[in-house]
């Protein structure tokens, strides 16, 4: 038996891309959302001195322990260097240490008491950030939210070849 194609079908997937073409670019306006999230939550990390990109740092410092910069890199999916250059400013304020390693050339990244509390201080502001971002959105719209990214996330995984650099 051969299957013919089904012109209603043909017309509405013909229909529907053509919408998909005028709804304008996909990258462009997923970076005007993360913009819009980020300066939500980064409204709120002001208030404990932090940048949300900081706090991220110091979360996953204080939760990871001990490790050498290119884990920390790699567990974050970002770059040596954007790595490096996010660190400086915790290390600046006494949150965060680089201390020597187990051999002369390696480095450890460690939180320091300074950092944990300045940690607890943000996590407090990160969970209003949260809770006010679940109020805004609705719980619909963010478990279809978090549905849709995860899924075009794994659609998407074969092509993470090399690190984020955010």
């Amino acid at each position: 038996m051969h299957d013919t194609p089904d012109p209603v079908q043909a017309l509405a997937e013909a229909d529907l891309m053509a919408t998909l073409k005028t709804q304008g670019c996909t990258n462009f306006k997923l970076r005007q959302l993360m913009r819009r999230v980020a300066h939500h939550y980064d409204l709120e990390m002001s208030r404990a001195g932090l940048k949300t990109t900081q706090y991220s740092l110091l979360s996953h410092v204080l939760k990871l322990g001990p490790l050498r910069p290119g884990e920390l890199a790699q567990a974050m999916k970002m770059s040596a260097s954007t790595l490096t250059r996010n660190l400086r400013p915790l290390v600046d304020a006494g949150w965060v240490e680089l201390a020597a390693g187990s051999d002369a050339r390696s480095r450890t990244v460690r939180i320091t008491p300074a950092g944990s509390l300045k940690r607890d201080e943000a996590l407090l502001r990160w969970k209003v950030a949260q809770e006010s971002l679940n109020d805004l959105l609705g719980a619909g719209r963010l478990l279809a939210l978090h549905a849709l990214i995860n899924e075009s996330m794994a659609l998407l995984s074969p092509l993470e070849s090399e690190a984020d650099d955010d």
